[in-house]
């Protein structure tokens, strides 16, 4: 059965073919910068590859179409028609009174539009990559996997807010979780470690305590707001900053973008919310930039401390995501503040060492890994369950 997953962000598509159940990766492929005149395009499949920029690709339905035309070029196609594809399954974030794995139907999609609000710079754009597959690809199962699924074991004292019980019977708040995918990658990756906490540091980033494989809390709250700072989404703030910025002469729609398009790393820093420009200006002397990256650090420690007391003790820690498998200096200086819990580093295997592999020394207490994160392979195991199940 051949499967193409689709991972939509606000501005870029990722796409994995894969044939299942043998879980082979057929090909790949990538558009960044989506909705622009300079777009890129990436293309690969077994040794083949090309990569296009300077693209006009103005939407979704543009970028969809021009990887579906690659899988069937006469040069490095990997099919011979897109009917070959029999499903297409998508890392879908948040759906009311949908949490699991679930054709993606008029009702789950209505669910999805219900939480546009708490998740705008995710469910917008997966809507319309949905839509899309549905014209181009309408013979083909579109199946919706939820970020949310792996936390529904996360237990009601850490899932329920201290916010009147009211709002959580009627209006469903309370703590979702999320990058379910990643997290559930990293459960089953140390399978034979009771307490493990992961940590998804990337342009999105959250903390997710593991206990026999189950998650049991995650830093996510109801939206993708809460949690460690992220690239420029603020992370925990004090709710009541909203009605004093407008008492300061500030509109809701700056106080909003503040919060969700210019705080973070790209807020402190003055630079971006790329690790790679944080740390550039960070070389170059900005207090600014070492600030931002400080205050990523503690609130890692932060919830790496809350979790290990809930877990009543640790195994094992694991970095995943963009940061956490590439930046080896926030690695270390995790770590090195968790000598006091017997945590031994072994800098070189962080410093000079790539892929999947451990990074304490043998005589840790503790295990630490870098384990790349592989969110399609989950995805796609959930879509071929479902639909081998119909």
């Amino acid at each position: 059965m051949k499967i193409l997953i689709c991972n939509a962000g606000s501005t870029s598509l990722k796409f994995k073919l894969w044939d299942m159940p043998a879980l082979t990766a057929l090909a790949e492929g990538k558009v960044e910068r989506v909705g622009s005149a300079n777009a890129v395009f990436h293309y690969a499949n077994d040794g083949y590859r090309i990569v296009r920029d300077d693209l006009s690709i103005p939407d979704y339905r543009a970028g969809i179409a021009m990887f579906l035309d690659a899988l069937c070029a006469p040069e490095g196609g990997a099919l011979a028609s897109l009917s070959e594809i029999e499903a297409v399954g998508f890392k879908t974030v948040l759906a009311k009174d949908y949490y699991g794995v679930h054709l993606l139907t008029e009702a789950v999609k209505a669910g999805m539009r219900a939480y546009l609000s708490v998740a705008p710079a995710h469910n917008g754009p997966y809507l319309e990559a949905i839509d899309v597959f549905e014209r181009l690809l309408p013979d083909a199962p579109r199946v919706g996997v939820f970020e949310t699924a792996f936390h529904r074991t996360i237990p009601a004292a850490r899932r329920v807010f201290p916010v009147p019980y009211e709002w959580y019977e009627k209006y469903g708040v309370m703590r979702m979780g999320y990058h379910g995918a990643s997290h559930g990658y990293i459960a089953q990756k140390l399978a034979g470690r009771r307490r493990v906490i992961s940590c998804h540091l990337g342009g999105s980033a959250s903390i997710c305590a593991i206990l026999d494989g189950k998650s049991v809390d995650n830093s996510f709250g109801f939206s993708l707001q809460m949690g460690i700072p992220h690239a420029s989404r603020t992370g925990d703030v004090d709710v009541y900053l909203v009605p004093f910025l407008l008492e300061q002469g500030l509109t809701l729609e700056q106080i909003f973008d503040g919060l969700g398009k210019n705080g973070g790393l790209k807020g402190i820093s003055g630079t971006s919310g790329d690790i790679r420009d944080v740390d550039a200006a960070m070389r170059a002397g900005s207090a600014r930039a070492k600030l931002a990256l400080d205050v990523l650090i503690a609130q890692i420690l932060r919830y790496i401390g809350a979790y290990t007391m809930e877990l009543g003790g640790l195994d094992a820690i694991a970095f995943t995501g963009g940061i956490g498998e590439n930046f080896a200096p926030l690695r270390c200086a995790v770590l090195e503040a968790m000598a006091h819990m017997g945590m031994v580093i072994d800098a070189d295997a962080n410093e000079n060492g790539r892929g999947e592999r451990l990074i304490s020394a043998p005589e840790s207490a503790i295990e630490a890994h870098v384990i790349p994160a592989n969110e399609e392979l989950m995805v796609v195991r959930s879509t071929y369950e479902l639909i081998s199940s119909k």
